[in-house]
């Protein structure tokens, strides 16, 4: 099938947030046979801006070149190495696929139920939620070069996941595009040590199955994060800081009850991970708004649109959540979003 061509295209509706925002050009992949063309058409624009489901993008403006919109579909199961290989196209959703995989009686990814986006931003992202992250389950993937069109194939240790990243999110790695992704599912313990999942399987009690567990996953998101569809989103805005003992300590005795949480940091150092959602309702900012841009009212890490707001003044909002977040505590706050069409990030 041969790519679609839009110029000067709107991009409200392909993104979670709702805000406006228009490309110069929009170019989309519906089958990975038309890869070749796709390329060709953002040639004259500069290096594309790869957009799957739109769910983890702030548009603080418009962009100014191309846009190549992941839309391929395929997902098959096989066996190999003693193991079930789900293969998955980058295009397919992610939710979507963990309601199939159990559907067919595999489970492993039910902790990951209802995290909005597609497959391919699943592995740039490393998604995780519950006690998983997406590298627990993954395999290998398929990539192209963005200029070149040459293929590669990635492992495990090649995608240098970490917490929320991987060498996607890194400098010189949007220069690949994800065609597909091979995960491991089938045979695995549940994951119930999160503390949301220990409240509805005690320990102790009878084990359930992966379906039940998945449930569960979607009862507890949908309790705590609002609806893309209903009230424009992207999730959690901020990621959840990493910080050492000794400041982490100090922390402590100036803030009673700050919760921590025992991580390792980028060095595989002992360290601590702080509740993001926590310091910014600390700060005063839970159930906010400026306009149509605000902090939702039950979760202080979710930043909504409530109808008509710009992706430039929910970055505004934003930056002056960090900034208020870092006077207090001394910690600096990551966007999980992609932060598009602004000179710089949230900072």
């Amino acid at each position: 099938m041969r790519p679609r061509i839009i110029d000067d295209a709107p991009l409200a509706a392909l993104n979670s947030f709702g805000v406006a925002a228009r490309a110069r050009r929009l170019v989309v992949l519906d089958d990975i046979e038309g890869l070749p063309e796709a390329l060709a058409a953002t040639a004259g624009f500069g290096p594309p801006l790869v957009l799957g489901g739109g769910s983890n993008i702030l548009f603080a403006g418009d962009v100014e070149g191309a846009v190549l919109l992941v839309r391929t579909r395929g997902r098959r199961l096989d066996e190999a190495a003693g193991m079930t290989r789900l293969t998955v196209a980058a295009g397919e959703s992610w939710d979507e696929l963990v309601g199939w995989s159990l559907d067919q009686g595999f489970g492993g990814l039910e902790n990951l139920a209802m995290i909005p986006g597609s497959c391919g931003a699943a592995a740039i992202q490393n998604i995780g939620a519950y006690g998983l992250e997406l590298a627990e389950r993954f395999e290998s993937l398929l990539a192209a070069d963005l200029g070149s069109g040459t293929l590669r194939e990635f492992g495990l240790v090649d995608c240098r996941f970490g917490y929320r990243d991987s060498v996607f999110k890194q400098p010189g790695g949007d220069r690949w595009l994800i065609l597909e992704l091979r995960l491991r599912v089938g045979a695995f313990a549940p994951v119930l040590d999160y503390a949301d999942l220990r409240r509805v399987f005690p320990e102790g009690g009878p084990t359930p199955e992966a379906a039940v567990i998945a449930d569960a996953v979607r009862t507890i998101r949908a309790r705590k994060l609002p609806d893309p569809a209903r009230l424009g989103n992207a999730g959690s805005f901020f990621k959840n800081p990493v910080i050492g003992v000794a400041q982490a300590g100090a922390l402590q005795e100036r803030e009673p009850g700050l919760p921590l949480y025992p991580a390792l940091d980028a060095r595989g150092e002992p360290a601590f991970k702080l509740p993001a959602g926590w310091l910014i309702e600390r700060c005063g900012w839970k159930g906010t708004r400026t306009g149509d841009a605000g902090v939702h009212a039950d979760h202080a890490l979710v930043l909504v649109n409530h109808g008509t707001a710009s992706g430039a003044e929910i970055l505004a909002l934003a930056r002056r959540i960090r900034t208020s977040v870092h006077a207090r505590f001394g910690i600096r706050l990551e966007a999980e979003p992609r932060i598009v069409g602004a000179a710089d990030g949230p900072d």
